[in-house]
């Protein structure tokens, strides 16, 4: 699986960094990127729960 983070919907809430730290961290505009891609298979279900959480729904499937 690979993710992104779409920059203009991502608000910085961090639900995303605090799931999965693994896969998600913050970048210099303070926002959250991908670090892991593509995603490995033993994250992919973490990094599920970390796309449902996110409130804007900023993180997406390429």
């Amino acid at each position: 699986m690979r993710l992104y983070v779409d920059q203009d919907l991502c608000i910085s809430c961090g639900a995303c960094v605090g799931i999965c730290p693994e896969v998600f961290d913050w970048n210099e505009e303070e926002k959250a990127w991908v670090v892991k891609d593509p995603v490995p298979a033993e994250l992919m279900e973490v990094s599920r729960e970390a796309m449902d959480a996110c409130p804007t729904e900023a993180i997406l499937e390429k």
